[in-house]
């Protein structure tokens, strides 16, 4: 039995506790990630060196469902580098980092911190693009992706991108930002709907245009209709991005689509703002003001 002290102690250091934080990244085994609300999960990372490259799967929209998925659905060995939602670059120096079987391969090298708090969690990463038939690092990395917590479960999810070179984007419309949307979001398979910042909609209109940002949106269930919109961070050199946009689920922002971009030290800012329903652009526009600040 504790004695009164002792109970009077406990009391104390329980009054005094910090609050336990809403948004949390867990680590897990294997090299995950999971960050979590209020104890469910919302996203994970996948950090293992064994990768061809580090990425988010899942990422779960306010429904509790997916709205991202690996691989294409009707290609998936051809599209296995697919991975939900990644960083890479079809041509960095002349190498490939874009598909599953080149020479370029994004090794994770260590975690520098874990963030909790009330309204977001955080991951701070670090990794090596490194040129495998000669074992040549050709950019370090320092990533962060913050996981924002929304009103009635939408999220923010925000990529900070540090690279190191020196090094060259190839022109390409393959990078550097990916996502693969969920099978039955995209405009073949569910009917989904794409519309880009400049009020644009559907691939013929949006492929390879330059926009803030698009939104790709479609259902989850028989009830409910979710969707990302992807944004382009003001301050990105490219900015407003091109983006490559496709029916069969898929969009991305091509940092190098014009030209080539010759980097010492390149910072990159994205968001993914996980939503539900199909906002009107005004409400879109909002976010990605909100964002942009």
């Amino acid at each position: 039995m504790l004695s009164r002290r002792a109970c009077l102690s406990a009391l104390a250091a329980a009054v005094n506790a910090a609050p336990v934080p809403k948004m949390q990244a867990v680590p897990m085994p294997g090299f995950q990630i999971s960050f979590e609300r209020n104890g469910r999960e919302i996203a994970r990372y996948h950090c293992n060196p064994e990768l061809r490259r580090p990425f988010l799967f899942p990422v779960i929209g306010p429904s509790g469902r997916p709205v991202t998925r690996m691989g294409h659905p009707h290609d998936p060995e051809g599209h296995s580098h697919h991975n939900s939602v990644w960083i890479t670059h079809h041509d960095v120096n002349g190498v490939t980092f874009w598909g599953d079987k080149g020479p370029g391969q994004i090794v994770h090298q260590r975690i520098e911190k874990l963030i909790d708090g009330m309204n977001s969690a955080a991951v701070i990463a670090h990794a090596h693009w490194v040129n495998t038939d000669t074992n040549r690092v050709l950019i370090k990395e320092r990533r962060t992706i913050t996981v924002h917590d929304l009103p009635d479960n939408e999220l923010l999810i925000g990529i900070d991108l540090e690279l190191q070179g020196p090094a060259t984007f190839g022109k390409t419309p393959f990078g550097l930002i990916g996502v693969r949307m969920a099978k039955t979001i995209g405009v073949n398979d569910g009917g989904g709907v794409i519309r880009n910042s400049e009020g644009r909609e559907d691939e013929p209109n949006v492929l390879w245009q330059r926009a803030k940002w698009v939104d790709y949106s479609g259902p989850v269930t028989d009830q409910a209709t979710e969707g990302i919109t992807l944004f382009d961070h003001p301050s990105n050199p490219n900015h407003p991005s091109y983006f490559h946009v496709r029916r069969d689920g898929w969009m991305g922002a091509s940092l190098s689509h014009d030209a080539p971009r010759k980097f010492d030290t390149l910072k990159l800012r994205y968001g993914l703002y996980v939503h539900a329903g199909t906002p009107s652009r005004e409400a879109l526009e909002k976010r990605f003001l909100e964002f942009a600040r």
